[in-house]
């Protein structure tokens, strides 16, 4: 057994870089089931409801055979809310809220579901067929709304007022 070169042959140099964040960004996991969700835990929200007050984070629903880009809005019950098949679904089950980190996250404007050139999009789930889902922020009636885009969908679908809203124009993409 060779013994160790001391000092280190790489004393002195940079530490390697950190290394970079999953596609689908940091989680925090949680359930319908919990009696409290925990908001301190989400950092800063990416919107507020149509009461100018409510906080409205990012997050992913998790289904049997897929996983949808949702909002999650602490102040409803229950929180996790999914656009499909036109309508604002109530989702009841696992959920992870994706907190936002300004540091090495952005919102870059967008349409027609398109990933802007030079652009890494945040994962945010995909299709039963396997198709990826990413989160997208657009403007409904006013209010800043989370929700999914990719290129299938031509656009973004956000849950807004009991129905799913499709924007073709005019949001952004994380």
């Amino acid at each position: 057994m060779q013994a160790p070169q001391f000092p280190d042959p790489h004393f002195g140099q940079s530490p390697p870089p950190y290394q970079a964040p999953p596609p689908s960004g940091f989680r925090v996991p949680l359930t319908t089931e919990q009696a409290r969700v925990p908001v301190e835990a989400f950092g800063r929200p990416v919107a507020f409801d149509a009461d100018g007050q409510s906080p409205i984070f990012v997050g992913s629903s998790i289904f049997p055979n897929s996983v949808h880009p949702c909002k999650i809005a602490p102040h409803l019950s229950p929180p996790c809310r999914v656009p499909y098949g036109g309508e604002e679904h109530e989702h009841r089950g696992r959920y992870d809220v994706l907190p936002f980190d300004q540091a090495v996250m952005e919102w870059v404007p967008t349409a027609h579901g398109q990933i802007p050139h030079g652009r890494r999009p945040v994962e945010g789930g995909y299709e039963e067929g396997g198709g990826k889902l990413y989160h997208a922020l657009a403007i409904v009636h006013g209010v800043r709304v989370p929700g999914k885009t990719a290129e299938h969908l031509h656009g973004c679908n956000v849950a807004f007022g009991g129905s799913e809203h499709i924007i073709r124009e005019n949001y952004e993409i994380l």
